[in-house]
């Protein structure tokens, strides 16, 4: 009994002093161990089982690349045109006995990140017109391919130049220019990007009116355009329109002129062939005009009822 009382207290004090003497490096960490709060030793890189004393203490510190992501940021440009800039960047502890002593820990290091970097962007950027910011070096526009023929017209954007600098090569500036501070925050920084470039509220505001008035005018040359266009075919088509009324008014007149000469033609050759059966025939055909009740006042001896008169005496 007693045997076994005294190996479960072996084991406990065993498990003990393991808990404070024995400590594990991950594949992605680097460690330093620390006693009264000072470093004690190199930095342990190679990953495994490791043992300390109990009043030592071990700062782990990542191998991996880190993200730091600055606030956004309202700068000018060269050309006064304020701007809100969203950078971000990447990083990671090169020196981990430097870190410790320079910035203690990763929100530390985070603190002189966003001093450093966001100086050197108000730098960059400030001193930086905006197309060089939004364009990149290499960017090309073929003027004659775009959807917008207006914009080929503009005499305030020259979209055919080239920016001296570009997006691109004003990043590797900053980055250039931030790593020269890094190296004594045992911090290597691999890179740095602008997520995001917008304009201020203000000037957003401006530049929307801007974009409206300019859709505006040109909708505006387009019903211009359509207007004319729609006159240009309304005049083609009233020219049309008269020429055929002209040419039909002259066929029909043709067709009665022909047809009036074919009836006199026929009246004649009709009166011809018996003077008395045409004046006859005539006379019946002035009878229809006669409807029922009519009434006409004519002098006795008129010739209008001459057959009348021979038809009573028969």
């Amino acid at each position: 009994m007693k045997i076994t009382m005294l190996s479960i207290v072996v084991a406990v004090l065993a498990i003990a002093i393991g808990s404070v003497t024995v400590y594990t490096v991950d594949e992605a960490e680097q460690a330093i161990v620390v006693q009264f709060g000072e470093p004690i030793g190199d930095v342990i890189s190679q990953p495994g089982l490791k043992f300390k004393l109990p009043w030592q203490n071990v700062r782990y510190f990542d191998k991996r690349l880190l993200v730091w992501d600055g606030d956004v940021t309202q700068i000018p440009t060269l050309g006064r045109e304020f701007i809100l800039v969203d950078t971000t960047a990447r990083w990671r502890i090169t020196d981990p006995l430097l870190f410790l002593t320079s910035v203690r820990d990763e929100a530390g290091a985070r603190t002189r990140l966003d001093d450093i970097i966001d100086s050197v962007v108000r730098d960059m950027v400030s001193s930086t017109e905006l197309e060089e910011i939004v364009r990149s070096k290499d960017w090309e526009v073929d003027v004659d391919n775009l959807n917008d023929p207006a914009l080929a017209g503009r005499s305030d954007v020259n979209l055919q130049s080239q920016p001296k600098l570009g997006r691109e090569l004003l990043e590797a500036g900053i980055l250039e220019r931030a790593r020269d501070s890094m190296p004594a925050l045992g911090i290597e920084l691999d890179d740095v990007r602008i997520k995001r470039v917008n304009y201020i509220e203000s000037v957003r505001r401006q530049v929307e009116s801007r974009m409206i008035a300019e859709r505006q005018s040109i909708a505006e040359r387009f019903r211009s355009e359509g207007r004319g266009r729609s006159q240009e075919i309304l005049g083609n088509m009233e020219r049309d329109l008269q020429r055929i009324r002209s040419e039909a008014a002259r066929d029909a007149e043709k067709i009665r002129g022909e047809a009036d000469a074919e009836a006199t033609r026929i009246y004649g050759k009709a009166f011809g062939a018996d003077a008395e059966f045409y004046s006859f025939f005539r006379t019946l055909e002035s009878y229809r005009v006669l409807g029922e009740n009519s009434t006409l006042m004519l002098g006795a001896d008129s010739d209008f009822f001459r057959y009348l008169e021979q038809s009573q005496v028969e």
